[in-house]
């Protein structure tokens, strides 16, 4: 079970990137708390702005983008305040990321132990020996056979699968505290998923690392995750433990994005469907950013965007009609 001690807090974090176009606000409120031991989830569609959230955390956005608000903490201290040298001691070593596309994040020229090695000694003396017993330990630890044989392989010669666990072994060099995966089941069929997330959650359990877990995908959130945000057009609208957005989401986006996925527990002849489309983050409309596709949207809905309110139960809601009282 995760402990109650905060270990990541994103506060009021907000991300502009410059286009030829104007300003596009591709993260307007980015608030969320990763504690110690846990799998935690941030969900929404294309475009909500969840993978810049995540690059925002290392500090790894484009030379396009800049940070316009908010504060990121790790273990209290700023983040967003600290130098390159400041950062790059963190980056790797205390928290590490799986990106999205493992086949492109590992050079097709070098060895996987090559690559492995060369992000633990970025941040620790090792001789070659004990540099090589560490790397086949760590491809041991993700599940990879036959570790002594694999490790001098090429990324070419692993599939899809092995590939994301080396990616992880990777994430684990140096033994972080908190792991950041974007999207890591893309391109896996569903075997290969259900191993990987299986590997996440193993990982938290045996070695008390956190997870923060970027998807679309609300099955992979029901499978692993212990608490979960759920974003949309840059906006977190909801926050809540898994098992109380399942059994009665608040949001209605998250109502509506529920209704939209096919569930083993309940019988129904049609799947419901959210209309429209998500906005343009160059032009997204006035007051609350679902208004335009909300069944319950109401005048106060166009009267600026709500704020991410605590509810009785310990969820938080971002909804004008919620907080009134009236839904």
């Amino acid at each position: 079970m995760p402990s109650n001690n905060l270990l990541l807090s994103v506060q009021g974090l907000k991300v502009r990137f410059r286009t030829s176009q104007g300003t596009l606000r591709a993260v307007s409120n980015g608030h969320f708390d990763v504690r110690q031991g846990e799998i935690y989830g941030i969900v929404g569609e294309s475009g909500s702005g969840k993978s810049v959230t995540a690059l925002s955390i290392l500090r790894l956005l484009p030379p396009s983008a800049h940070i316009a608000g908010g504060n990121i903490l790790f273990h209290g201290t700023d983040l967003l305040s600290m130098d390159d040298h400041q950062i790059r001691s963190i980056r790797g070593k205390r928290i590490s990321m799986v990106f999205q596309d493992a086949l492109a994040s590992f050079d097709p020229l070098f060895t996987i132990a090559n690559q492995i090695g060369e992000a633990m000694l970025v941040h620790r003396k090792m001789g070659a020996g004990e540099l090589d017993k560490h790397i086949v330990r760590l491809i041991s630890s993700v599940g990879i056979p036959e570790p002594a044989i694999r490790k001098d392989q090429y990324p070419h010669q692993f599939s899809g699968g092995m590939k994301q666990r080396a990616m992880s072994a990777m994430a684990l060099s140096n033994n972080p505290e908190l792991i950041i995966a974007d999207e890591p089941t893309t391109s896996l069929d569903v075997t290969i998923q259900a191993q990987i997330m299986e590997l996440f959650k193993d990982l938290t359990r045996r070695l008390s690392v956190s997870i923060l877990l970027i998807t679309h995908d609300m099955g992979i959130i029901a499978e692993v995750c212990d608490r979960v945000s759920v974003m949309y057009a840059g906006f977190v609208i909801e926050t809540s433990d898994v098992f109380s957005l399942f059994k009665q989401p608040k949001h209605p986006y998250t109502r509506m994005l529920m209704g939209s996925i096919p569930r083993l527990d309940m019988e129904t002849t049609s799947l419901a469907s959210i209309p429209g489309r998500v906005p343009n983050p160059l032009d997204l409309p006035p007051g609350c950013v679902f208004q335009p596709r909300c069944h319950y949207a109401a005048d106060i809905c166009t009267q600026g965007m709500p704020e991410l309110l605590d509810q009785e139960d310990g969820t938080k809601v971002a909804c004008h009609r919620i907080q009134r009282g009236d839904l």
